[in-house]
């Protein structure tokens, strides 16, 4: 098995997902906490969310896995906080990226 496939393998095994599923549900809501300053913006699957949030003056996109601990949900070290810098880049790139996922 090449690495690529053991990756695809390992991440869908961690939520349970696969293609051929509905798309995500879009939330745009307030994170629970009133002192947060994020927005879900939609779950990508169970445990899997991509929240817009302020932190240290700067807006982060962040796509994470999250847990819960004693009824409270908490962001997990699996997952990519990207700068606006970065998220424009990647969002500038969508096209080629669905090109090159399309051709595999």
């Amino acid at each position: 098995m090449s690495g690529r496939e053991k990756r695809k393998d390992e991440e869908g095994a961690s939520d349970g997902d696969s293609e051929g599923h509905a798309p995500p549900k879009k939330n745009l809501k307030r994170s629970s906490d009133e002192d947060s300053d994020e927005i879900i913006v939609c779950d990508l699957s169970k445990n899997r969310r991509v929240k817009v949030r302020n932190f240290q003056g700067r807006i982060m996109i962040d796509i994470r896995e999250f847990y819960v601990k004693d009824g409270k949900e908490l962001p997990g070290k699996k997952g990519i906080s990207l700068t606006m810098d970065q998220w424009n880049i990647l969002r500038d790139n969508i096209e080629e990226i669905d090109q090159v996922v399309n051709e595999s």
